[in-house]
């Protein structure tokens, strides 16, 4: 429940915490926020405070956009509202806590491109519904460091995947995150060293959709803040290095109804026509949904065939080379995994448009195709080739009404902006923008940020 400022204060207060990290996800996903004194919270918090519009369209360079809210609009403001319910107090910070911010219009109207107002515009068509999304985030990321201006990974050895203790993380920096992430409160349970040198996966409980966003962008956001005061740069970027494979943002969901039941699974274990209904959505609408899940030029050098990341949008029965996996656990853990996306991703964003795709799956009663059985790649008679680069699923994006009926029209646009302004810029500065290697414009726009 939502408590007024002054309790908040009180209670905040009786807990050490003299300042709260108001933060919320800008569009590219990055964390944007204010410092706000405990002691001054009843009227710094009240009716704010404002931010300015034109953060939705600033890119990583700083360069602000012409679009929604930008140099065009004058520069206008938005308001946020402080939700009490994700005040967590930082371990590592004394005296700090974080406050997740719904972000407003200054007449209080919800916006329609703040990426958890667009996630929460969602949700309200399922409680129309009657029914409860559940998510599940899973995220792999490499720790690196800065030696002579050039990122390295901390680790070479390859053949250390599902290892723990000193031979991959020598330093401690892994178990001293893991500590961090646990006190934080925000569902971390277990991790471990991952398939590529230098690459590690924390797992976050799952929970309903917009808990379960909040706890990634706080994940993504603390890993960076934790391994930054150690002198480690935590990366989420979908492929850093060439000789290396890439990190997933892999997204379990399924489908509750207002009791708690899951109604993906039939009493005999297989799949539910709801569940049939959900992945007919998601992989009609797969090309626009890769322009979200993967929302960098660097995305597109990470997916390809054998790459233990998608190729087709297909679907499998505990296949990891499908786009949509079905784990073989059933009755109440039966769902879903899109493998599709890496950790470059906007939280909010990734289960608005999986769920927005799933929408239409539900009301129009579509169907799936049958499930690609073995190493799929090759597997043409079985799902389209995804987009290969950022402009062709962006395009798919924009070609593709159906889903953007489920979403705004300004957040959309803001979306697109950003990515097309990102894609012209790389184009303009690569020899050879359709490389499949991985480029010093890349490491230079992204490795530090996501």
């Amino acid at each position: 429940m939502q408590h007024d400022l002054a309790e908040t204060r009180r209670i905040l207060e009786t807990q050490g915490i003299d300042i709260v990290r108001l933060i919320y996800a800008d569009l590219l996903g990055l964390p944007r926020s204010k410092d706000l004194l405990v002691s001054q919270l009843e009227r710094s918090a009240a009716h704010g405070p404002a931010f300015c519009e034109a953060t939705w369209v600033t890119n990583t360079r700083g360069g602000v956009l012409t679009e929604e809210g930008g140099i065009d609009d004058a520069l206008p403001d938005m308001v946020s509202k402080l939700d009490t319910d994700t005040i967590r107090p930082i371990p590592w910070v004394p005296g700090v806590a974080y406050a997740i911010a719904d972000i407003d219009n200054p007449d209080g109207s919800r916006s329609e491109i703040a990426p958890r107002a667009v996630l929460r515009s969602v949700l309200d068509e399922y409680d129309a519904l009657g029914l409860t999304p559940i998510c599940g985030p899973e995220l792999e990321f490499y720790f690196a460091e800065k030696v002579d201006g050039t990122y390295r990974r901390l680790l070479n050895k390859t053949g250390r995947v599902y290892m723990t203790g000193a031979q991959v993380d020598p330093d401690g920096h892994y178990l001293h995150l893991l500590r961090c992430l646990d006190q934080l409160n925000i569902g971390a349970f277990a991790g471990n060293h991952e398939f590529c040198p230098s690459q590690y996966e924390i797992n976050l409980w799952h929970s309903e959709a917009m808990d379960a966003a909040d706890r990634t962008f706080l994940f993504k956001t603390s890993v960076k803040d934790v391994l930054t005061r150690s002198g480690v740069l935590g990366t989420f970027i979908g492929k850093p290095w060439d000789d290396e494979g890439g990190s997933g943002f892999h997204l379990h969901f399924s489908m509750n109804d207002k009791e708690g039941v899951n109604l993906m699974g039939t009493p005999d274990g297989e799949l539910s026509e709801l569940a049939q209904n959900i992945m007919g959505g998601v992989l009609k609408h797969a090309n626009a949904i890769a322009a979200f899940t993967n929302p960098t030029v660097n995305s597109y050098k990470r997916l390809g065939p054998d790459t233990m990341a998608p190729y087709r949008n297909t679907w499998g029965y505990d296949n990891r080379s499908a786009m949509i996996r079905v784990p073989p656990e059933r009755g109440a853990g039966t769902r879903l995994e899109l493998r599709i996306g890496d950790g470059s991703a906007n939280p909010y964003v990734v289960i608005a448009v999986v769920l927005a795709a799933a929408l239409d799956g539900i009301k129009n009663k579509l169907s799936a195709p049958e499930p690609v059985v073995g190493w799929s790649y090759t597997d043409s008679e079985h799902g389209n080739v995804l987009p290969m680069s950022l402009p062709e699923a962006l395009d798919a994006l924009e070609a593709d009404t159906e889903l953007s009926n489920h979403l705004s029209t300004k957040f959309i646009r803001a979306f697109a902006a950003l990515k097309r302004d990102e894609a012209k810029r790389y184009e303009e500065a690569v020899d050879d923008p359709s490389t499949r290697l991985v480029t010093q414009w890349e490491l230079d726009e992204y490795i530090e940020d996501f």
